[in-house]
Formats: structure tokens, C-alpha cells, sequence
């Protein structure tokens, strides 16, 4: 038997000196060897499914042509995320690489999400807005009209900016009105949604409430990036903007800044300061077209009097003078009257001819006699209402006219009446106004008036004199006001406090001896 022969039987088995590893340890280990590797690395992939459950956390997969790496956010972090992830976009996730044993995976835990260059985002802005659009949000029959002088005003921006200062100070400017904020975050991942709570509530606001609802709305930022201005891109937004009864104008970033709120907002500004100008008008350009308009009301009133005047004084120029009317008819008659007695005696006479040659029988008389009565009586109805008529037509056309007349004039005084009214609350609160100025002017001039007259009673000879000074005056009344000039004057006058005066008689002053020089100083010689 060969000592190296190897019995299969007694030797022990291939291996039996390995370590043997549970399965925790195992997996401990390789979580270990992975977040050791791949401490904190940048995936750049398109985002796969997404999955939100109720614990806040978010699942999604980072995958490529060839890959998928499954991807996990807490939900801590997820509310901080700028971009959160849609499926389909193109992202650069950084975070770090890890193990879940429960299922043998690996996974990456997502801490930032940036988009994958500003054509990513573009491209998913432009897709949203063709969504969008084909809802008919952003169709221009749906945009409302601004009010014309807002009496509230709600402004939806961030409190702390330079934005509302901007807005505050241009409507101050304009015509200052009343604005209510409602503060937001206008960038970062709360910003979608706290921009449109706050729209939602202004609409939610009651008539007549604690707190007033307003009559237009401004939602205002200041310029800034793509990625800064995104939370005006969102969908929750542009729904809230398109579903306000409240006309609203959207001022988002600079001039060359566009977003989706835009399109679906009634007006667009572009800045800030232009939203408030667009808000309410200048409140100079409206006292100054109140005052046209009222002028033009008062020409339009003078002359709505005078033309019915000069048509009244046209019409009786026309009509004459209603005694012209029948001097003719008056004339006439005087001649005819004259001509009636003699051809009516020359008929009693034919007929009475007649009668007497030809003898009528009583009752043919009396027959004939009745029937010209009754034809006179006919005539004279006639003539009687004829006459009626004719003066009664003209009454009537008078009258007429004048009952117009009375009511252009009742409607011109009514409105004169109105505009004399207005007039003169005005001219009584001017005057108010003006009373109160010159109360105030004259107040302050007897103010300064004051001040000047203790000035000069505090620099006046008496108040000199009280001081201890003394005037002294020399003949004629002279003040004298040099030594020497006292020296040559025969008389002086001394006026003291109280205009007491005490006349003396100047002495010779002596002749002042002259002064020594003093001796100058020895100069000594340093050898």
C-alpha cells in the first residue's frame, strides 16, 4: 500500500475550511463593500416608474438603454427636493449607493434632483403647455376684463422681497388703494403649492367679510433662473390661475421671463412695477378728465336751454302778433257792416214791393220766414265752430310746444341741479381746505412775527440799556460813538435805562505820555 494514496473514504471533504458566513452577515458585508465604494456618487438617467405611497416616502427607477437602479427618497427629503421626479425625464440624481437585504437589491437613497440641462426642462415645459392648451386654459375668450378702480387689491408674493415695496410704492404713486397680502414662497418645492392655496383663497374669501375680498389679484417675483421660476410652471398653479373669478394679472420675473401662469392668467406683466400700473390708474389723469367732462356737462346743459329758447322766440316771430291775425277780417267786416244796413232796408223795400203787388198768403210767409231761420242758424253753427277751430289750433300747437318745452326744461334743471349741487359740495370743502391753510399760514406768520419782535426787544437800546450801557448823545441830539468825537463835543448827554438822561460837561483829558520802548534784549556771542 502506497502512503501517499489518498483514500476517498477517510480524507475530509473539499472546502471544509472555509469560513461559513450567515446570511445577515453576508449581506451586512456586501452593504458594507457597496456604501464604502460608492460613498456619494452622481447618476445621470431617465426617471422610470413613480410610485408615491401614503408614508410620504418616494420610490422611483433611474434607468438607461441597458440598465435600471432602483431609487428611494424619505420623506424628509423629499419635500426639500427642487424638481421632484417625473416619469420620463431626464435627471442628474446625487445621493449615495446602499443595500436593501430584505429583498437582495441594491438601491441608491436620492438626496437632490437637478434636471438634466435646460433642454430637458424645456422640452417637458413644452409639453405641459400643449396639455395644457389642449384643455382650453389658455383659450382668450376665457380671459375677463380688469376692473377699472379696484377697491381691494390682493397681491400673492413673498413679504420680504423687493417686489411688493415695488408694487406698494407704484400704487401709492398712482392711486393708492387698499392691498391685502398673502404671503408665499416663490421658489423652491412649497412654492407650487402655497401660490395656489393662496389663489384658491382669495376666491374663497366672502363679500362683506373680516377680511376683504379682493377685486383683483397680483401674483408677483422678481426675475431668476428657469429652475427658480419652475414653481410657476406647475400644473396646481396654472389650474388655480385659470379657475379664479377673480381677474388676475401675472407678473413672474423680468420682461424676457415667460410661464405657463402667464397663459392662463387675464393679463400679463412684465415686471412687477407694470402690474401695478396696469392695476389701477393715475388718480391726477382722473381729476383732470372728471373736470373736462364736468365742463363739458355744464356747456351741454347751457346749451340745451338756450336752443329750445331760440326756437320758442323763432316760433313766435312766425306766428305774429295774434291781433294781425284779424285786423283784415276786422276790416272787412266794418266795411261789409256799413254796406248791410242800406241793402237791407233796399230789400225790406223790394220785398215789401212785392208783397204789396202780389199779395202772399200768411202761412207761405211764415213756411218761407222759417226755413231762411233755419238756414241762418245752420250757417251760424258753422260759422261758430269754424272759428273755434281755427283759434283753437294753434292753441293747441302752442300748447304742445310749450309742454315740451317744459319738460326739457324740467329734465335740463334736474341735472342742472345735480352738477350745481356737486359744484358747490366742492367749492365748500375748497373752501374748508383753503380756511384751514390760511388759518394755518397765519398762524405761522404770527409765529415768526413773534419770534422777530422778542429779537429785537432783545437787541433794542433798552434792553442794551437795561444791561448797563449808556447813550451818550452830543448837541442836537447826536450819538456820539468815538473817543475822540466826545473829546471835541462842548455838551454831552447821558441816556440811561428807562430814557433817563444826565447832561455833563466834558473835561480836557491830558495829554497821554508817550511810551517807552523797551530796551532791546542784549545779544550775546557764544564764542
Amino acid at each position: 500500500m502506497d502512503l501517499l494514496d489518498d483514500d476517498p473514504e477517510t480524507d475530509p471533504p473539499a472546502g471544509s475550511n472555509a469560513h461559513e458566513f450567515t446570511v445577515s452577515e453576508l449581506s451586512g458585508a456586501v452593504k458594507r463593500s457597496i456604501e464604502d465604494q460608492f460613498g456619494r456618487v452622481r447618476v445621470r438617467a431617465e426617471v422610470g416608474r413613480v410610485s408615491r405611497p401614503g408614508s410620504g416616502h418616494l420610490y422611483f427607477d433611474l434607468k438607461d438603454d441597458r440598465a435600471c437602479l432602483a431609487a428611494v427618497t424619505w420623506k424628509g427629503q423629499a419635500a426639500r427636493l427642487i424638481q421632484a421626479p417625473e416619469e420620463g425625464m431626464e435627471v442628474i440624481a446625487t445621493g449615495r449607493l446602499t443595500t436593501f437585504p430584505g429583498q437582495s437589491k441594491y438601491q441608491m437613497i436620492v438626496d437632490q434632483i437637478e434636471p438634466a440641462g435646460a433642454g430637458a426642462l424645456m422640452a417637458m415645459l413644452e409639453k405641459r403647455k400643449k396639455a395644457l392648451a389642449a384643455e382650453g386654459l389658455f383659450d382668450p375668450d376665457r380671459k375677463r376684463a380688469l376692473p377699472f378702480l379696484p377697491r381691494v387689491i390682493g397681491v400673492v408674493t413673498s413679504p420680504s422681497g423687493a417686489v411688493i415695496r415695488d408694487i406698494l410704492h407704484r400704487l401709492r404713486d398712482r392711486f393708492p388703494t387698499r392691498v391685502v397680502i398673502w404671503p408665499v414662497a416663490v421658489q423652491g418645492q412649497a412654492c407650487a403649492a402655497q401660490v395656489s392655496a393662496a389663489i384658491q383663497g382669495f376666491n374663497a374669501l366672502p363679500q362683506g367679510g373680516a377680511i376683504p375680498r379682493p377685486d383683483l389679484i397680483i401674483v408677483a417675483r422678481g426675475g431668476g433662473s428657469l429652475e427658480d421660476l419652475w414653481g410657476f410652471n406647475e400644473e396646481i398653479v396654472v389650474r388655480a390661475a385659470a379657475a379664479s373669478t377673480i381677474p388676475l394679472i401675472s407678473a413672474v420675473g423680468h420682461e424676457t421671463d415667460t410661464t405657463l401662469i402667464d397663459f392662463a392668467s387675464d393679463r400679463r406683466a412684465p415686471t412687477p412695477t407694470a402690474a401695478a400700473e396696469m392695476a389701477v390708474p393715475v388718480r391726477a389723469d382722473l381729476a383732470a378728465r372728471l373736470a373736462e367732462s364736468g365742463a363739458r356737462m355744464a356747456r351741454c346743459n347751457a346749451q340745451a336751454i338756450q336752443r329750445p329758447r331760440q326756437r320758442l322766440r323763432d316760433l313766435a316771430r312766425a306766428l305774429g302778433r295774434p291781433a294781425a291775425l284779424t285786423e283784415g277780417a276786422r276790416q272787412r267786416l266794418d266795411l261789409r257792416g256799413a254796406r248791410l244796413e242800406p241793402a237791407l232796408r233796399q230789400l225790406v223795400r223790394s220785398r215789401h214791393q212785392q208783397l204789396a203787388s202780389r199779395p202772399m198768403p200768411a202761412a207761405t210767409l211764415r213756411q218761407f220766414t222759417a226755413a231762411k231761420r233755419h238756414g241762418l242758424e245752420r250757417l251760424e253753427s258753422r260759422l261758430d265752430l269754424a272759428g273755434r277751430r281755427r283759434t283753437e289750433r294753434p292753441r293747441d300747437r302752442l300748447v304742445q310746444i310749450q309742454e315740451r318745452l317744459d319738460a326739457s326744461l324740467k329734465r335740463v334743471t334736474a341735472s342742472t341741479r345735480r352738477a350745481i349741487t356737486q359744484q358747490a359740495a366742492r367749492l365748500t370743502e375748497l373752501h374748508q381746505r383753503l380756511d384751514a391753510a390760511l388759518r394755518r399760514g397765519q398762524g405761522q406768520r404770527r409765529q415768526t412775527l413773534a419770534r422777530l419782535d422778542r429779537m429785537r426787544q432783545s437787541l433794542g437800546p433798552e434792553e442794551t440799556l437795561a444791561r448797563g450801557f449808556v447813550i451818550v448823545r452830543g448837541p442836537e441830539d447826536k450819538v456820539i460813538t468815538s473817543a475822540d468825537a466826545a473829546g471835541q463835543a462842548a455838551r454831552l448827554e447821558l441816556q440811561f435805562a428807562g430814557d433817563r438822561r444826565v447832561a455833563v460837561q466834558p473835561e480836557t483829558a491830558p495829554a497821554r505820555p508817550k511810551r517807552r520802548k523797551p530796551p532791546a534784549p542784549e545779544q550775546k556771542t557764544l564764542i
